[in-house]
């Protein structure tokens, strides 16, 4: 099923609030306090990948956002968070997003994703856990996901998961 009258189109900084927003709505208050959000601080998210979809409206329906990350060496994409409204919950918004930013992430040269979160909600976009790949305390191992935009991506990648800048 589609999400109607949807317009996805790439985050621009006058999105920020509004997407943080939703952000809230969806998530725990205590989402920042998440070892993820330690990756993310001051660190841009990838420009053009992370997106926001509006209603026909022109109201924030649903947003995904990526961030740059290394494990070793390799560099890698961490997804997330990624929100639908609760008022379009149900309408596939986040298949939506989430299949058509990566097939842009592979588009534009990106080899991997990864990302923490729920393993049979994004096993259907082909994400699976990361045995070698340690996220920083306290993330759930079983919790921590990646997929391959190209063949063997993933092949002999392990490690710890480091901001961009470091």
């Amino acid at each position: 099923m589609s999400a109607p009258l949807i317009d996805m189109h790439p985050e621009l900084a006058s999105d920020w609030w509004e997407v943080e927003a939703l952000f809230d709505l969806c998530f725990a208050p205590g989402r920042t306090a998440l070892s993820s959000y330690r990756l993310r601080e001051d660190v841009p998210s990838v420009a053009g990948l992370s997106t926001v979809a509006r209603d026909g409206q022109g109201i924030l329906a649903g947003a995904i956002r990526y961030w740059p990350v290394r494990i070793g060496a390799a560099r890698s994409l961490l997804l997330g968070p990624v929100a639908v409204h609760p008022t379009h919950q149900g309408e596939g918004l986040g298949a939506l997003l989430i299949q058509g930013t990566l097939q842009k992430a592979a588009e534009t040269g990106w080899e991997r994703v990864m990302l923490v979160g729920d393993a049979p909600y994004y096993s259907r976009f082909g994400f699976e856990r990361l045995d070698d790949v340690h996220m920083p305390p306290p993330t759930n191992p079983d919790r921590v996901l990646g997929r391959a935009l190209i063949d063997d991506a993933w092949l002999g990648i392990s490690g710890d998961v480091t901001r961009w800048d470091a």
